[in-house]
């Protein structure tokens, strides 16, 4: 791979990743048009983790809170594990602590439960299909699911559920989506946000959290690939690290402006218009994948 072919990767992935048009689609038809053969496994999760530093720059607040809450569940649950025993020894009088009291501590369960379907979805779907080197025809006839999602999120009625309100069954609900986004072809951030607004979550909250239950997804895809990265077959040259590491960095600082982009243009209801894209790009690929 060239220094060239490394920063256009990073584009796309900067802007596929959150706009709602498929990163995985994109990057797929994008390796085979140009016959890019060679990018390597350290190069995908450097790119995953450039698109992570985007996520952690616009909602570092959030994400910050949400750590201190989560570290707070396990400190308040430790000491109703504590309680429970001195209750059996006599001490009927203790109380137990009310762990999810605040809205950022059930935001914290609502990512985790969503993470689980999300994580089996995934490593089936990993077993079954070629994920990583797709025919054309995968991500074409998954960019058409995905214009066709996105012709609905503009018109649907406007939610109304924040981490107050907001009920498990819909976290489980979206986790799946995500899962099923894995698919090449299948926005993850088109797919999390029109499911998340057909379960009724306000429409900024919807992206907040799309973009959030994402990191727990994005690492855990990246720990299991990281001991494949030392096998013989993916070791790389100094140069070509070098080169990842660019598009790396080209990768976060286009996504930080993609996710910006993406917030005015759902806050204005002009998704559909990445719809119309979808269709165009889906059917040149599986056209592409025919000739």
């Amino acid at each position: 791979m060239t220094l060239f072919e490394s920063i256009i990767l990073g584009i796309i992935q900067g802007i596929a990743e959150f706009l709602p048009i498929s990163s995985s689609g994109h990057l797929a038809i994008f390796k085979k048009l140009f016959g890019l053969k060679d990018v390597g496994l350290t190069y995908d999760i450097l790119l995953h983790a450039g698109t992570l530093v985007a996520v952690f720059i616009v909602y570092w607040k959030d994400i910050l809170r949400l750590i201190i809450e989560g570290i707070g569940i396990i400190v308040d649950a430790c000491r109703n594990i504590g309680r429970f025993f001195k209750k059996l020894s006599g001490n009927k009088q203790i109380n137990y602590v009310k762990v999810l009291r605040t809205p950022y501590r059930k935001f914290v369960m609502f990512v985790i439960i969503s993470t689980i379907p999300t994580g089996i979805i995934g490593v089936v779907f990993k077993k079954l299909f070629n994920l990583d080197n797709p025919a054309l025809i995968v991500p074409g006839i998954g960019l058409l699911i995905t214009a066709l999602l996105l012709l609905t999120v503009d018109s649907l009625p406007k939610g109304r559920k924040t981490p107050k309100n907001m009920r498990y069954k819909d976290s489980v609900i979206i986790g799946i989506a995500q899962g099923i986004a894995t698919l090449p072809g299948i926005s993850r951030s088109g797919t999390t946000l029109t499911v998340g607004v057909l379960c009724g979550l306000e429409r900024k909250f919807a992206v907040k959290y799309s973009f959030i239950m994402s990191i727990p997804a994005i690492l855990g895809a990246c720990v299991l690939d990281i001991k494949d990265m030392f096998k013989p077959e993916n070791a790389i040259s100094s140069t070509e690290l070098t080169y990842y590491i660019v598009g790396a960095i080209v990768a976060a600082i286009v996504g930080y402006f993609s996710i910006k982009v993406l917030l005015a243009l759902y806050r204005n209801q002009k998704i559909r218009y990445f719809a119309y894209y979808c269709f165009a790009a889906g059917i040149v690929a599986i056209i592409a994948y025919f000739i």
